[in-house]
C-alpha cells in the first residue's frame, strides 16, 4: 500500500521507469541472438561419411566398417546400422545411424558428438558429419549437416570456384561453424580408354567384341542361372577383385584377335587419366553447388546468417553468384521475417477486443500498458539460461501477452466502475489495486507453477518446449514486480488524456459546459469534472 501510494504521488518517476522498460525491451529483442527451434537429444544421430570421389565401393566399405567400429566401441552408444554408396549417394558416400543409450548412462548429446569426433579425427581418408535426429524437422532438404546454403550462378566453372572458396571460409570459421561440407563432386579420377580403330580393325577386333570382353571382367555380365529347390542364383562374371588396378595393369588384359592369338589391349589402345564431375548439380535450371553446415554449442542460427553475409564480402564474391538458404535455414529466414507480424497482430486484436469490451479507444492501451515488462523479464531470463529467442520462446512470449494482460483488467474494471460511483481516478485505481491484490497474485502464482516444470526442462524431449517455460516464468516474474505500480499510473494518466480529449473537443464545438478561455485543459491535471461528487460542489 505504502509503495503504491509513493507510485501515485510520483507518477513522473514511475512513467520514466515505464519508457525505460519498453525501451530495454525493444533493444534486448532486437540484439539477442535469433534461432528456430531448439535441439532436441532424442539419443539419436544421423551419420554421413564422404571419401575421395574416386574411390571404389570395395574401399568405401572398408572405411565405411572403420568408422561404425568406432561408433560400436563408444560407451555412449547403443548400436549402429550402416551403409555405404546405397539409395541415391554416390559410391564415395556412406550413412550411419546411431542409437544412443539413456540419457541415465551418459551426457548431453553436445558432449556425445565432441568426444565421438576425436574418435573419428583418426580414421583416415574419410570424413564424418553428424547431426542428432530431431522429432521436428522443417525443410524438406536432407544433407550431411543440418543446414543448407545454395550457391548459384549462370557459369558452371565460375559457380563451382566461388562455392568451394565460400565453403573454405566457412569450414576455417571454427567459432561460427562446424561439419562444413558440400555436395561440389568435380574432382573424381577417371580413366578414359581411347582406341585406335584401325590397329583394332588390323587385328580384327570390332568394337562389340571389344566392348563385351570388358564388360564381362568389370561389368555385371550374367553368363548362366542356376535353378534350386526354392530359388535361383544368377552367375556373373568378373575378373578377380583383389587386383589392383592400374593403366599398365589394365593395358596387359589380353584380348583375342581373329586369328586366335592373344595380343595384350596395349597393343591398340591406351589409357587417359583426367579429373571428371561425378555429379553435377542444377537448381532452376541453373548449376548450384550446396553447402551443409552444423553450429557450435552456443551459436544461433540467425548470427550464422549473419556469418556468412559477412565471409561473402570478405572473399569478394561477385554479384553474378547469388547464395540462398535452403532446408531448415530458409523456413528459419520466413518464420523470422513474420514474427514481427504475428506479435502485432495478437496486440492489435486484443486491444480491439478490449475496446470493444470497454467501449473506448484509451483504457484498453492502459491494459496492454504491462506488456513491455513481461517481454523485458522473459528475454532476459532467457539470456541468463543461455538460450537464444527461439520460435518456441516467441510462443512463450505470445502465451504472456494473454496472460498479463488479465493484471491490468482486474485493476481498470474495478477502478471504472469505482469511477462510475464518483471517485477520482487517482482514488479508484489506489482501491482498486488493493481489491485486486489477492485474486492477481493467485493468477500470477497459479500460471507460475504450471510452467515452471517447463522451465526445468525434465522429460523426454524436454529441451524443445524449456524455451517457452523460461521466457513465461520470467515474464510473469516481471511483470508481477512492474505492472502492479506502473498501470495505475498509466490509468491516471489515460484518465487524465482522455478527460483533456473530452474538454478539447467540448470547446471546439462551443456546447455549453465547455472550457472556459483561458482555462486551458491540462494533461497532468484532473478536469474538474473528473473529481467525486462533494469535491466537484466545493469546487462549484
Amino acid at each position: 500500500d505504502r509503495v503504491l501510494s509513493f507510485c501515485l504521488r510520483h507518477t513522473f518517476l514511475v512513467f520514466l521507469v515505464f519508457v525505460g522498460t519498453a525501451a530495454a525491451s525493444v533493444w534486448l529483442i532486437q540484439t539477442s541472438p535469433k534461432g528456430f527451434f531448439p535441439q532436441e537429444d532424442i539419443g539419436q544421430i544421423s551419420v554421413t561419411t564422404i571419401a575421395r570421389q574416386d574411390i571404389s565401393f570395395d574401399a568405401m566399405s572398408r572405411l565405411q566398417g572403420q568408422v561404425a567400429s568406432v561408433f560400436s566401441h563408444s560407451p555412449y552408444v547403443d548400436h549402429v546400422a550402416w551403409s555405404a554408396g546405397s539409395g541415391n549417394n554416390a559410391l564415395n558416400q556412406g550413412q550411419l545411424f546411431v542409437q544412443l543409450k539413456g540419457k541415465d548412462q551418459r551426457p548431453d548429446i553436445e558432449k556425445v558428438l565432441a568426444d565421438l569426433r576425436k574418435q573419428l579425427a583418426g580414421v583416415a581418408g574419410i570424413e564424418t558429419y553428424m547431426q542428432p535426429v530431431q522429432n521436428l524437422r522443417l525443410g524438406s532438404r536432407s544433407s550431411a549437416s543440418a543446414y543448407q546454403l545454395v550457391v548459384q550462378g549462370l557459369d558452371t566453372g565460375l559457380t563451382d570456384i566461388w562455392a568451394q572458396k565460400l565453403n573454405d571460409a566457412m569450414a576455417a570459421d571454427h567459432a561460427s561453424f562446424t561439419d562444413v561440407t558440400s555436395d561440389l563432386q568435380n574432382n573424381a579420377l577417371q580413366a578414359t580408354l581411347v582406341v585406335d580403330r584401325d590397329k583394332a580393325a588390323q587385328l580384327g577386333i570390332d568394337t562389340d567384341t571389344l566392348r563385351s570382353a570388358l564388360y564381362g571382367g568389370f561389368g555385371t555380365d550374367q553368363v548362366s542361372t542356376i535353378f534350386g529347390s526354392a530359388d535361383s542364383y544368377e552367375v556373373i562374371t568378373e575378373l578377380d577383385p583383389k587386383i589392383e588396378w592400374s593403366p599398365e595393369r589394365m593395358l596387359a588384359i589380353q584380348m583375342r584377335t581373329a586369328s586366335g592369338s592373344l595380343v595384350p589391349l596395349g597393343a591398340f589402345a591406351r589409357v587417359d587419366r583426367t579429373a571428371g564431375a561425378l555429379t553435377v548439380n542444377q537448381l532452376g535450371q541453373l548449376p548450384a553447388v550446396t553447402i551443409s553446415y552444423n553450429l557450435p554449442q552456443g551459436v544461433a542460427l540467425g548470427d550464422s546468417v549473419t556469418r556468412i553475409n559477412a565471409l561473402k564480402e570478405q572473399i569478394g564474391m561477385p554479384t553474378v553468384i547469388s547464395t540462398t538458404f535452403a532446408g531448415t535455414a530458409k523456413t528459419f529466414q520466413d518464420s523470422l521475417a513474420n514474427q514481427g507480424f504475428l506479435v502485432g497482430g495478437a496486440i492489435l486484436t486484443i486491444y480491439i477486443v478490449l475496446g470493444i469490451l470497454y467501449e473506448s479507444f484509451i483504457h484498453p492501451l492502459t491494459i496492454l500498458t504491462g506488456l513491455p515488462s513481461a517481454v523485458l523479464g522473459a528475454v532476459v531470463a532467457l539470456r541468463f539460461a543461455g538460450m537464444d529467442l527461439s520460435v518456441i520462446a516467441v510462443i512463450g512470449i505470445l502465451m504472456l501477452i494473454g496472460i498479463v494482460k488479465k493484471n491490468g483488467i482486474m485493476m481498470v474494471d474495478v477502478a471504472l466502475e469505482l469511477r462510475r460511483e464518483g471517485m477520482s481516478a487517482t482514488e479508484s485505481i489506489h482501491k482498486a489495486c488493493l481489491m485486486r491484490f489477492r485474486p492477481i497474485m493467485m493468477t500470477t502464482l497459479a500460471a507460475l507453477m504450471g510452467t515452471f516444470p517447463i522451465a526445468l526442462g525434465t522429460g523426454a524431449s524436454a529441451e524443445l518446449r524449456q524455451p517457452l517455460g523460461v521466457a513465461v516464468v520470467g515474464g510473469l516474474l516481471a511483470s508481477q514486480a512492474l505492472t502492479l505500480f506502473v498501470t495505475p499510473v498509466i490509468y491516471v494518466y489515460m484518465e487524465n488524456f482522455s478527460g483533456w480529449l473530452v474538454g478539447l473537443w467540448s470547446k471546439r464545438k462551443g456546447e455549453p459546459g465547455s472550457v472556459e478561455a483561458g482555462d486551458q485543459p491540462s494533461l497532468f491535471k484532473p478536469r474538474e469534472d473528473m473529481l467525486p461528487e462533494p469535491q466537484r460542489a466545493a469546487a462549484e
